[in-house]
């Protein structure tokens, strides 16, 4: 549901759903840069939102700030908040590792270790300090069950990730996130790289997952975030210019430059 004159596109997401993730007034500079201007929304739980606008509109850089990937870039300021549950992430109290617990990441580029498929997954319940080998062992079979890729490998965990097909790294990928349970996953263009077969099995995977997790997906692709978006962000010049249901902003959007964008005039 779009907002009425007056109504901010946040307070629309908070009548359609229970929110995740709450973002009100960010500013994020590069340096003396402004990536991002004036970003309020409200991410829906158990709901897929897609992020969608041209090359270096602001996508990544937000996509990065919900779970402060952007801290390790020298020189980033940050103004404004942004909510889990209410909490302000970048609050004293929050730790951050416990924080990128929560909200895990899937990037663009599948990056498994140089390890073999097993102890890809079970590399983060070891981080955090599993050491109980059958519970570790329950727990990537579940990670990979979760991650549609269970059936292709259980007969192979000790050879090397490195020796999987794209589509499939990217999929381990995803299950090494699941492995910790987060709460929120995200994702920057998780299907840019692989053909299209893989690419239909990213997007029913995307569908089985929002029903536990809430995700947050940058694409360039505008079928793939009609697709698969419950809700849709449309990002111009570091600015947010029209957040709502994927529908509306596909067919009925409101603004021009949303409309422009979506039926190809410009990007």
């Amino acid at each position: 549901m779009p907002a009425l004159p007056g109504e901010s596109q946040s307070e629309v997401a908070k009548e359609m759903e229970q929110v995740k993730i709450q973002v009100e007034h960010l500013n994020f500079y590069y340096g003396s840069k402004k990536a991002l201007s004036d970003i309020s929304l409200s991410i829906p739980e158990n709901r897929v939102t897609g992020l969608i606008g041209p090359s270096g509109c602001g996508k990544s850089t937000f996509l990065r700030c919900l779970n402060r990937m952007n801290d390790i870039i020298p020189g980033i300021r940050v103004e404004g908040a942004i909510k889990l549950d209410g909490q302000d992430i970048h609050d004293p109290a929050v730790d951050v590792v416990e924080l990128r617990c929560r909200v895990g990441m899937v990037f663009q580029k599948s990056n498994p270790f140089p390890k073999n498929i097993f102890d890809n997954v079970a590399y983060g319940l070891r981080v955090n300090g599993w050491n109980d080998k059958r519970a570790i062992e329950e727990r990537v079979e579940q990670s990979l069950r979760s991650a549609a890729i269970w059936d292709e490998v259980k007969d192979r965990l000790r050879d090397s990730a490195l020796d999987l097909s794209g589509g499939q790294q990217q999929r381990l990928c995803i299950a090494r996130a699941l492995a910790i349970r987060p709460e929120v996953i995200l994702m920057d263009e998780p299907a840019s790289a692989l053909d299209p077969l893989a690419t239909a099995r990213i997007e029913d995977l995307i569908q089985d997952l929002k029903r536990e997790y809430t995700i947050v997906i940058v694409t360039h692709n505008m079928q793939q975030a009609a697709r698969v978006s419950d809700y849709t962000a449309f990002f111009y010049l570091g600015e947010l210019i029209e957040f709502a249901e994927t529908e509306v902003i596909f067919t009925t959007p409101h603004q021009t430059k949303t409309e422009d964008y979506v039926t190809g005039r410009f990007g």
